[in-house]
């Protein structure tokens, strides 16, 4: 019962460090606000609408596919629902922006155009809503970010944590093999391995990941090694506790200080080497919505297309800003040296 108090006690002084930094909760609410936006990403932006009363039936194209039989369409295999919303036995209800990430508005003169009514960011260079593909993008940036943080965290947990524990000859040979790995052009290598394999964003996450454990590794050593020798390990195992319960029950939770207070500028970092990646056309297999591909498009549209560069930006600047802000106030939150 004491060691769950003082466990509890510990967390909610964190969390009153965390919310004493004013900036890193508003860029957590910010952030978590983006991702239920990018999540119900279909409702908010589709070219499809929401709602429609067609012939005194009821129908919810967003969220069921129609056949076109079912609206009496018989020389077309595709449900043209802007066509149809404008015949009179037809009323619809649609999402705030009326295009997906893969549609090209064919009623202007020519593409990239600029923002307007019916494209409020402007398109790209197939006529793409740019709005739309930065909503729909970001999932695939997040999610990638994510993942390859995670991926890499429960490597570098396992390699760092067993070589950290052992020390010895396994610590000393982990160690040169870690070093080893760390001296190859890591960036390089992933472009050559991407491009042999179809880039989708799980092979994109597992290559990404090769490496990526390497800096974790050596952070949980290190605390191993520090937490291995203190009076509550050595106390555990005088009575008699297994490996497993002494890495896992004693060390590993307070070991992970350090990858607890590094994973939002991880995360950020993953995001930038995503969009890094699609930008020289090594990352999300065409035409997946991404922010490094509108980047790369504004490169060859830099005289007549500078909503590519400006808006895409924008998004990079502002999710990378909210991420370093919160992992600042997850770093103070962690510092034991912080006051209350």
């Amino acid at each position: 019962m004491i060691e769950r108090f003082i466990d509890d006690d510990l967390t909610l002084k964190r969390w009153r460090r965390f919310k004493s930094r004013r900036t890193a909760v508003w860029s957590g609410v910010a952030l978590l606000v983006a991702l239920f936006l990018t999540l119900i990403a279909p409702i908010l932006a589709n070219s499809k609408p929401l709602y429609m009363s067609y012939n005194g039936n009821s129908y919810f194209p967003v969220f069921v596919d129609y056949h076109p039989k079912d609206f009496g369409i018989k020389d077309s295999l595709v449900v043209n629902y802007r066509k149809l919303s404008k015949e009179e036995s037809a009323s619809s209800v649609w999402p705030i922006i009326k295009w997906d990430p893969f549609e090209s508005n064919k009623e202007v003169d020519s593409y990239p155009s600029g923002p307007s009514s019916s494209n409020w960011l402007g398109t790209d260079d197939r006529g793409r809503d740019v709005m739309a593909r930065l909503l729909y993008g970001f999932k695939y940036s997040i999610s990638y970010a994510f993942f390859v943080w995670l991926l890499t965290f429960f490597l570098g947990t396992i390699i760092g944590g067993v070589m950290g524990y052992a020390g010895g000859k396994v610590d000393f040979i982990g160690q040169r093999f870690v070093e080893v790995l760390s001296t190859v052009p890591q960036f390089f290598l992933l472009i050559i391995l991407i491009s042999i394999f179809t880039p989708n964003l799980w092979w994109l996450v597992a290559i990404s990941s090769i490496f990526g454990w390497i800096p974790i590794s050596y952070y949980v050593r290190g605390e191993f090694l520090q937490n291995r020798k203190k009076d509550f390990v050595e106390g555990a195992r005088a009575l008699g506790a297994t490996h497993f319960s002494l890495i896992f029950k004693h060390i590993l939770p307070n070991s992970l200080t350090s990858v607890i207070t590094f994973a939002p500028f991880t995360i950020s970092a993953n995001i930038v080497g995503l969009a890094s990646l699609d930008y020289l056309g090594f990352g999300l297999e065409i035409p997946t919505p991404s922010w490094g591909e509108l980047l790369a498009q504004a490169q060859k549209h830099i005289s007549d297309g500078w909503w590519l560069a400006v808006f895409p930006s924008l998004a990079l600047f502002f999710t990378l800003t909210f991420m370093n802000l919160l992992g600042e106030g997850v770093r103070d939150a962690m510092d034991p040296n912080m006051s209350n």
